[in-house]
């Protein structure tokens, strides 16, 4: 089977979104860029299947200019042209994990860019998470919204939906999702004692040129 490694892989983060709570029951989805038949695209999880079934033949492969499946048995996520798209305006990307997970979910829901209260939000490239505005699931529009919202960054929430993270490989973006679920954890219990003090532009300026070293550490 081609690619058998990658999809392996996807699945092992498949299942890791459920058991770490990152994205629970079948919600979230993940893909990695990849080649097949000389065709540039990405595997990507199959629509409405829950985790613990998946099997490598599930996964599908889709080709960057396709605008629908290609000939595999299953539906790409409903989420694909998201997926598609960052790897299309990100050459850095080479895995995205989408995930409803609960504190960046509630925190999207405010439609609201996370300021900078804590340093560590410098993690995903930017002095705040930017939160992309509102669209229909699996639009082109929601599309459109994700990239503008990723402008200069590889993480970002997503208006009432949940949040989207890019990476290197899938570990490094695994785990800036789960970087950015524990930001929004601390964001909402910051709130619940009321406005907390935000970190000045001039430092967050300092902190971004040390978040480039952060993992090499």
């Amino acid at each position: 089977m081609k690619n058998l490694d990658q999809r392996n892989q996807i699945i092992e983060y498949s299942l890791k979104l459920n058991s770490t709570n990152l994205s629970p029951l079948r919600s979230g989805n993940i893909s990695l860029r990849g080649i097949e038949d000389d065709t540039e695209g990405y595997l990507i999880t199959p629509s409405g299947k829950k985790y613990e079934t998946l099997k490598p033949e599930d996964i599908v492969f889709m080709g960057l200019n396709e605008e629908e499946k290609n000939d595999s048995t299953n539906k790409p996520s409903s989420e694909w042209r998201f997926h598609r798209d960052i790897y299309k305006n990100k050459k850095e990307a080479q895995a995205i994990v989408h995930a409803h997970s609960p504190h960046a979910t509630a925190v999207s829901s405010h439609g609201k860019s996370v300021p900078p209260f804590h340093y560590m939000i410098a993690l995903a490239g930017g002095d705040n998470i930017k939160c992309a505005e509102y669209a229909t699931f699996g639009t082109e529009e929601l599309s459109k919204n994700v990239i503008k919202a990723l402008e200069n960054r590889s993480a970002c929430l997503m208006s009432n939906h949940g949040q989207v993270a890019f990476g290197k490989n899938l570990e490094d973006a695994f785990e800036l999702a789960q970087e950015i679920e524990n930001i929004c954890h601390q964001y909402t219990i910051a709130l619940k004692l009321g406005q907390p003090k935000i970190i000045s532009f001039e430092e967050m300026k300092k902190v971004l040129d040390k978040a480039k070293n952060y993992k090499k550490g």
